[in-house]
C-alpha cells in the first residue's frame, strides 16, 4: 500500500521542524556504515534514510537493517557534510520513513535549505566550521541549486 502525498509531507515537514528544534538528526548505524536503499523510482539512485527522533529510527531497525542502531548527528554536521556530500553524489535523503519504508525521497540541498529556514524561523543558533551563519550557507545553497 503506497502512502498517499499528504502523510509523506506532513512527515517532511514535521522532521524539518523536529530537526531544526533539537539540532539532531538520526541514522542507522552497524560496524560497516551507514543504512541505505534504492530509491523506489529508480534503482540506479541510492537513498539514506534519516529520521528526525530516535524512535523513528528505531523502528526500522528491522529486517535486512536489524543490525543497526540508531546514531545521532548533530544538525550542523549532517547540513555541512552529509547534505552536501550527498548532493555532489547524487545520492537522496528517506526522510522520516517508518517501519513500511514509506516516505519522501528528497533531494538532499533542497532539505538543507528546508531546514536552514526553519531555524532561520524560529531564529535558533547554529555554528558552521565552513560558514559565517545561516545566511551565508542559504545563499551558497540557493547558488548551487539554480546554476
Amino acid at each position: 500500500m503506497l502512502q498517499d502525498n499528504a502523510t509523506t509531507e506532513s512527515k517532511y515537514k514535521l522532521f524539518i521542524e523536529r530537526v531544526a528544534a533539537s539540532k539532531l538528526v538520526w541514522g542507522l548505524k552497524n560496524k560497516k556504515g551507514w543504512a541505505n536503499a534504492e530509491s523506489n523510482g529508480d534503482e540506479e539512485i541510492a537513498i539514506i534514510p534519516f529520521w528526525s527522533d530516535r524512535a523513528y529510527a528505531k523502528a526500522c531497525a528491522k529486517d535486512d537493517w536489524r543490525d543497526y542502531s540508531a546514531t545521532e548527528i548533530p544538525l550542523s554536521e549532517f547540513l555541512e557534510s552529509w547534505c552536501v556530500d550527498m548532493a555532489d553524489e547524487g545520492v537522496l535523503a528517506g526522510v522520516n520513513w517508518d517501519a513500511n519504508m514509506f516516505g519522501k525521497e528528497a533531494d538532499a540541498l533542497v532539505m538543507a535549505l528546508d531546514v536552514l529556514n526553519q531555524l532561520k524561523l524560529i531564529q535558533s543558533a547554529i555554528k558552521f566550521k565552513d560558514y559565517s551563519g545561516i545566511d551565508q550557507f542559504i545563499a551558497e545553497i540557493q547558488e548551487s541549486i539554480w546554476k
